[in-house]
């Protein structure tokens, strides 16, 4: 594929070059018959190549659904702009996860795989935004089971869905 073309679909989806490079591989690599766009097995074996695990059936699915055309043989599938397209939202998710992990990896100095109060209060004293009692009480309505820790678990559900802090 030209610069030009993959430089349009980066403007429209807004991906980093080594992901848009990664889609290009993946799609070359699995039309099995090189008709120009992938069917529903190639676009599970484009996935497998991206991701390390394959798309269940609904998922492959819904995505034909959004951002497939039909193309001569009647049956749905991706040129890959489309395959980009489809692609963008996953590879988002896994960006936003590997940001909360290396958040969660800075606040746990002591690689422990928890969060303690003064783990917290340490990262937020350099913040004056936050005053000490309201880190307190944000560590505790985290930290669910009042053991005085933050899992990773609490930790990723706390950056995806609220706002505490």
């Amino acid at each position: 594929m030209n610069k030009k073309c993959l430089n349009s679909i980066n403007t429209q989806n807004n991906l980093a070059p080594r992901h848009l490079h990664l889609i290009e591989k993946a799609f070359d690599h699995s039309g099995v018959e090189k008709k120009g766009y992938l069917v529903y097995d190639d676009i599970k074996v484009a996935a497998l190549m991206l991701f390390g695990h394959k798309l269940c059936k609904a998922e492959v699915q819904q995505m034909l659904a959004v951002y497939g055309s039909e193309y001569k043989t009647g049956i749905k599938g991706f040129s890959l702009p489309q395959l980009t397209a489809a692609m963008t939202p996953k590879f988002r998710a896994e960006d936003e996860d590997e940001k909360i992990r290396n958040t969660f990896k800075a606040f746990d100095k002591n690689c422990q795989g928890f969060l303690k109060m003064e783990d917290v209060k340490r990262v937020f004293s350099q913040c004056p935004l936050y005053p000490e009692h309201r880190v307190e009480l944000a560590f505790r309505e985290i930290d669910r089971d009042g053991d005085g820790r933050i899992s990773y678990k609490d930790f990723d559900c706390m950056m995806k869905f609220n706002n505490l802090l």
